[in-house]
């Protein structure tokens, strides 16, 4: 064999299986002299492969475990088994298959032969296999296209559906995915709303790269998990209309409030008054209006008005103590 970058490649085969290969034998597999073959061997060395080798009359050639993750070469049957396995494991969402399978996945069907990959489809679609969670599905190439996205630092374009079946077209700057073992994430930055939001994979379908490049944004806190694990919060809490007035300057009420509230109108000059729609606990609303340090009036809601009272009456039993 005289072309050098196929000997290699064939000879990087030969050696990915697990045994140890006399220098004589791969010689004559590959059809060359034993110099060429040591020849061969220090070049794979050179370009990462840890190829060990044992002296001796039957000693020969070996790739072991090094400090890093070389090219691997894999025949049509082992190509098939890996993408099904990811592809299965990414479209449930299962626990432990992560960001890094996906980025896999993306990184093989892109190299895929056409044979291989309808292989693998035929094997997919013949194949149920036992899910966790509600059931939900997600078509792998919708993953793949996120994760290339999100490695590529490309703009993507998709239709969302809501959870109220209502139906968008996004535009966004995606930042990570995120698998909770239940479903998969899409954190993002909304071009269209300006902001960071979370999608639900599959109700995402018709992604595409746009191919528009783009340097990405500061998350507001944490990392992408921290984020979608407060964005979930907040949306199973019920959003509360808060009312409350304040006889104090809004300076000073300003500053013992957390920016988060909302901003302050000025009711006179020594009063203000805070309108505002919040999804927080009750309990960690009305502590926070206590802390103010003057004299407030809740107008609504009504359940953070009962709570006030509840709590104003259990501080007065226990001061009365």
């Amino acid at each position: 064999m005289t072309d050098t970058p196929a000997r290699l490649l064939s000879l990087l085969s030969l050696l990915q299986t697990p045994r140890e290969w006399p220098g004589s034998e791969l010689a004559e597999r590959l059809d060359v002299s034993p110099r060429t073959i040591r020849r061969d061997i220090d070049r794979l060395r050179e370009l990462g492969y840890p190829v060990e080798a044992s002296r001796g009359s039957v000693g020969g050639y070996r790739l072991v475990a090094g400090t890093a993750m070389p090219p691997l070469l894999l025949d049509d049957e082992e190509a098939v088994a890996i993408a099904v396995g990811l592809r299965a494991g990414a479209g449930h969402a299962i626990e432990g298959v992560d960001e890094a399978s996906v980025r896999a996945l993306a990184k093989l069907e892109q190299v895929l032969p056409s044979r291989l990959r309808h292989r693998v489809s035929t094997l997919q679609n013949a194949t149920m296999p036992l899910t966790r969670g509600d059931g939900s599905t997600i078509d792998p190439r919708t993953l793949t296209v996120m994760a290339s996205a999100v490695t590529g630092q490309e703009r993507l374009r998709f239709a969302y559906r809501a959870g109220d079946g209502a139906e968008t077209k996004r535009e966004a700057e995606p930042y990570r995915l995120v698998s909770t073992g239940w479903r998969w994430y899409l954190v993002a930055y909304d071009l269209g709303r300006e902001g960071w939001r979370t999608f639900r994979v599959d109700r995402v379908s018709e992604p595409f790269a746009t191919g528009a490049r783009f340097a990405p944004r500061e998350l507001p806190t944490g990392d992408a998990a921290e984020f979608l694990a407060g964005s979930i919060a907040r949306r199973q809490r019920p959003e509360l209309a808060v009312d409350v007035s304040f006889a104090a300057p809004a300076e000073f009420v300003s500053a013992r409030l957390p920016a988060s509230l909302g901003p302050l109108e000025r009711t006179g000059e020594n009063g203000c008054r805070l309108r505002t729609v919040l999804a927080d606990s009750l309990e960690w609303v009305a502590l926070r209006l206590a802390l103010v340090d003057c004299e407030f009036t809740a107008h609504g809601p009504p359940q953070l008005v009962d709570y006030l009272g509840d709590l104003g009456a259990r501080l007065t039993r226990a001061a009365a103590r």
